[in-house]
């Protein structure tokens, strides 16, 4: 009996309807997990259109809409055709490309230190150059990176079992620094942490022993103190005023942590159920929230929808990462697996960190929150990822498969 007939979703002459197509070695299923991630993209990608348009026009005039709402709008158009085009092909086929793409992306890191390059081009933005001005469009590498980096590191780790040894972490460990020093040279910290917990869940995912990790989170938590006296004077800051914040204290509401302060007020005015539409509207104005369409938006969101919105906008980040998550876990093909998990990775972490400099219990560090933020090349990046959980879903692998990740203790 062959492959494709022995396979308990896939027999010979099936009129399933869930089985579009088979072939050699895997068939392509149309009800499948990615379906949830694309689910939770839409309506947050509707959520943030509409949500910037309120954060920044205090009109209410019907059938208008603020330039960057509909800019916003345009991006994710862009983002929805590139993910379908992204999901089209077969991942592992994306996979091969994954170096080629990871020196793109370094060369593009790169062209922002390079000197001479015309301010009309690169323009450093409080201090940091992170990006590349198209004329038509502001292009972050850093996105790109990001993505790239999870190809990458996939495709390195899909068929090996060095990194289950303390020293073979290395390796994985010298992939991660390439971008992310090149990110530093922006300078931009907030980017660099993202990269950490992505990096983690694609290790454990792939089998590397729980210890090794422990041991190297220890040891940097204990080398942290001893970094402090390297960073910048606002990194500095921006800590000492975190732990002011959580002290209770006042200091900083006019200055260092006007943004943090102005933000949980905003979030709070919202209380459990929201504002109204044009009440919404004017507390954003009046409030004058840096940064309010773009860091801030979660702020925005709680102030339209109360605490009750707040919750289902992290509702729907948990559907899109349940949808990645139930990806992986019935994925067979070890690259396939691994690119889910370090998207998830990604997503999380700045959900986490961006959400958490909302409601002051992180320092404001520019992160902003997928989907939901206002800018073209993380809404296309966002929408890129789930274009290749869709892709992974929607491919599956046939019997007899390789083995994958499964070691003996």
């Amino acid at each position: 009996m062959s492959a494709i007939a022995s396979h308990p979703r896939v027999r010979s002459g099936s009129t399933r309807p869930y089985v579009l197509e088979t072939h050699k070695n895997w068939a392509i299923v149309l009800v499948h997990a990615g379906w949830l991630s694309v689910m939770a993209a839409g309506i947050l990608t509707l959520i943030s259109v509409y949500c910037i348009d309120v954060a920044l026009r205090d009109s209410t005039t019907p059938g208008r809409f603020a330039g960057d709402a509909l800019k916003q709008l345009l991006f994710a158009g862009v983002g929805v055709v590139a993910a379908v085009v992204i999901a089209t092909p077969h991942y592992r086929w994306i996979g091969r490309l994954s170096w080629a793409l990871m020196g793109l992306s370094i060369l593009l890191l790169l062209f922002l230190r390079m000197p001479g390059v015309p301010e009309s081009i690169v323009k450093a933005v409080k201090g940091q150059r992170c990006w590349i001005n198209l004329g038509f469009f502001k292009l972050q590498p850093t996105e790109l990176a990001k993505l790239a980096f999870v190809l990458v590191t996939a495709h390195y780790l899909r068929f090996r079992s060095s990194h289950r040894k303390f020293l073979g972490l290395v390796p994985v460990g010298l992939i991660a620094c390439i971008p992310i020093g090149l990110i530093m040279l922006q300078p931009d910290l907030g980017s660099v942490l993202l990269f950490i917990p992505a990096l983690f869940a694609m290790l454990l995912a792939a089998g590397a022993r729980l210890r090794h990790l422990a041991i190297i989170v220890m040891a940097a938590a204990l080398a942290a103190p001893a970094a402090y006296p390297f960073l910048a004077g606002h990194q500095k800051a921006r800590i000492v005023a975190l732990v002011h914040q959580l002290q209770g204290s006042k200091e900083g509401a006019d200055d260092i942590n006007y943004q943090s302060f102005t933000a949980q007020a905003l979030a709070g005015s919202g209380e459990l159920a929201g504002s109204g539409d044009a009440h919404a509207r004017s507390l954003i104005r009046f409030n004058a929230l840096p940064e309010r369409h773009n860091d801030f938006i979660f702020s925005v969101v709680c102030a339209r929808f109360g605490l009750l919105g707040g919750v289902a906008v992290l509702a729907l980040y948990l559907v899109w990462l349940a949808g990645a998550l139930l990806t992986a876990a019935g994925c067979k093909d070890p690259f396939g697996r691994l690119v889910c998990v370090g998207l998830a990775g990604f997503i999380a972490a700045q959900v986490v960190v961006n959400v958490g400099m909302n409601v002051g219990l992180l320092p404001v560090i520019g992160i902003t929150l997928p989907f939901l933020s206002y800018g073209g090349s993380s809404m296309i990046t966002v929408w890129l990822m789930t274009g290749l959980i869709v892709n992974i879903a929607m491919r599956r692998p046939l019997p007899p498969f390789r083995p994958s990740f499964e070691f003996e203790e």
